[in-house]
């Protein structure tokens, strides 16, 4: 396929006729790869040549649009929606008359709790082109009422719309996008949404909507014309509806970042006085401080309050309440990203604190500073990483648990700031995959005594940085040495063993030979799992457990008889002969073997 974007324009008059209705009869193909260059590439003749193309060639392109309009494949969704908004904007008559067909699939996919990213950026610039086009029967009243009927009625048309919660943000953002591009419709809009939130005779789903849409809307335009709106928002603070405090926090959040100088003292005001409202009111201060550090003008903006921020901030880095320490990390991480030269010094030396409490939620607050992408403070974070990592040493078990998340996070997103830290942190990793008796208690519930295991979550937390390692620093690692603790890690918790079962399929294929000089060592944890009897009295999760445990044991061995010349180890050739004179775990073998056939014949073009 072809993409015509070449800035020459080059004369295409002669086959463009022809060529329409061609790539029309692509979107009906059974192919997915084909149906993306498709749209692709109408896109771009349209952009460039739209003035050249008939009502006709557009018409017949549009009726092939709509069914690709679906949840099920959103990147082919984007490309439709961007393919409609460049026809609107050339062509407004023919997507005048297709809308009766593309819309109702338009309103189906934003009413999607799968709606998001590309696709969902997409829909926003469809909706801001048709609103703005003049259609008929796409003013601003036309598009609003088809977004929210279903939420503002419990019937749409004839029949029952059931609209999932998550899709209520989505909607709420086209409920935005809208009125800011309306604005002689927007203070009426805001007007009715702060009635709702106010008015006692409201259901939950109109009053949630409301809030979402306020911050959607606030966000972008000072609402501060609307006198006691944030008192009223923190009225819904008191709601028994756990979505509703949640929109709330949000809502108010957003309403902060649009006039920072008015709402962002009041915020800090009512974190300070309103203990028991105080995580739905640091959520509210993370939001304000995400939206601004986004940009430029709004670091720029935030700027003044950092110190205020900052102090209130530490004030509750020792809290009990590990749900508060964690809003107040990711606010602390997203803070030190608008000045990490002065503010990223500051959370290293609160390492020194007495508190563990607050030695967590420092370390906690450095993963929010890691992402995938580069920015601004890598160069300062790769110098003092190994400060907050070396807190994997700490004497405190959730402090050693939190740093090796943040192992994992850099890891994972960016290796590079970790690599050569881990010849000093492997020992201390490997250390953490222990299973320690001390830390083994009984507790008594009535009749009966359940075992706690107080090390389990931080076992967890270094066979999942472990696995990480795999991907991204295999070269650095001592593999024999990585494999004696995943044989440990075959032998422990359920879900330990569900992540080694893993590490085996990924260490198959990466460092065959390792595996094999190793196998037979490996073959007997597999076959205690496989042969482990659920007790007859248990509840079901226990069966489903154990079944979906010996399925992954069952990949690993399917993983370790696909390296070349496994067949010559006498343990795994028995361990699979004693596997087939079981009819269930060869059954559920053959329909392994086949998934793995499938999957490495599958077109993923």
């Amino acid at each position: 396929m072809f993409y015509f974007s070449s800035p020459l324009r080059i004369d295409l008059t002669t086959i463009l006729s022809d060529s329409m209705p061609i790539l029309a009869s692509f979107l009906r193909k059974n192919q997915r790869a084909l149906k993306l260059s498709t749209l692709t590439t109408l896109n771009v003749l349209v952009t460039n040549y739209g003035n050249l193309l008939t009502q006709e060639n557009i018409a017949g392109v549009l009726t092939e649009v709509p069914p690709l309009i679906s949840e099920s494949d959103l990147h082919i969704s984007q490309l439709s929606l961007t393919l409609l908004t460049s026809v609107a904007k050339i062509h407004k008559d023919t997507m005048a008359q297709a809308c009766s067909s593309t819309l109702p699939a338009i309103m189906g996919l934003i009413r999607s709790p799968l709606l998001q990213g590309g696709a969902l950026s997409a829909t926003l610039t469809l909706l801001t082109e048709l609103v703005l086009s003049g259609m008929k029967g796409m003013a601003f009243k036309d598009l609003f009422q088809m977004l929210v009927s279903p939420i503002y009625s419990s019937t749409h048309g004839n029949q029952q719309v059931v609209i999932h919660k998550q899709a209520y943000h989505s909607i709420a953002k086209c409920v935005a996008a809208l009125a800011m591009s309306c604005p002689a419709d927007r203070q009426s809009v805001v007007n009715q949404f702060v009635k709702d939130i106010q008015s006692a005779k409201v259901s939950d789903p109109v009053r949630l909507f409301s809030l979402l849409s306020l911050g959607e809307i606030g966000r972008h335009i000072d609402l501060s014309s609307h006198k006691d709106l944030a008192v009223a928002i923190l009225e819904c603070f008191s709601s028994p509806s756990e979505e509703i405090k949640s929109a709330a926090s949000f809502a108010l959040g957003k309403i902060a970042a649009g006039n920072l100088n008015l709402y962002l003292p009041f915020l800090l005001k009512e974190i300070q006085a309103n203990p028991k409202r105080q995580y739905l009111l640091l959520h509210s201060l993370k939001e304000v401080i995400s939206c601004e550090a986004g940009s430029s003008t709004g670091v720029e903006a935030l700027r003044p309050f950092i110190g205020s921020i900052w102090t209130l901030l530490f004030s509750h880095c020792e809290s009990t309440e590990e749900g508060t320490r964690n809003v107040v990390s990711e606010c602390l991480g997203k803070l030190t990203l608008v000045d990490p030269v002065r503010l990223l010094p500051q959370l290293k030396d609160y390492l020194n604190s007495d508190s563990a409490f607050a030695r967590s939620t420092v370390v906690t607050a450095v993963k929010f500073t890691i992402s995938d992408h580069p920015q601004p403070i890598d160069s300062q974070l790769r110098s003092c990483i190994g400060d907050f990592l070396r807190t994997v040493q700490d004497p405190d078990l959730n402090v050693r648990r939190v740093a090796l998340v943040t192992f994992n996070s850099a890891a994972h997103n960016k290796p590079s700031l970790i690599r050569d830290l881990l010849d000093q942190i492997l020992p201390q990793l490997y250390n953490e995959t222990k299973i320690r008796k001390e830390l083994i208690r009984e507790v008594e519930m009535g009749p009966f005594k359940h075992t706690v295991d107080d090390g389990l979550d931080i076992r967890k937390a270094a066979f999942e940085c472990m696995y990480t390692l795999l991907d991204t620093c295999l070269d650095r690692l001592d593999i024999f040495e990585f494999l004696s603790h995943v044989e440990d890690g075959l032998k422990d918790h359920y879900d330990i063993k569900m992540l080694t079962f893993l590490m085996l399929v990924r260490l198959s294929s990466l460092c065959p030979n390792a595996i094999l000089q190793r196998v037979d060592i490996l073959v007997e944890p597999l076959r205690a799992t496989l042969q482990t009897k659920v007790k007859a009295n248990s509840v079901k999760q226990e069966f489903e457990k154990q079944d979906e445990l010996k399925r992954s044991a069952l990949r690993a061995v399917a993983a370790l008889l696909s390296i070349p010349d496994s067949d010559k180890s006498p343990l795994l050739s028995e361990f699979l002969a004693q596997i087939k004179t079981s009819a269930e775990l060869v059954s559920m073998f053959d329909s392994i073997q086949r998934d793995a056939g499938s999957a490495d014949s599958m077109d993923t073009s």
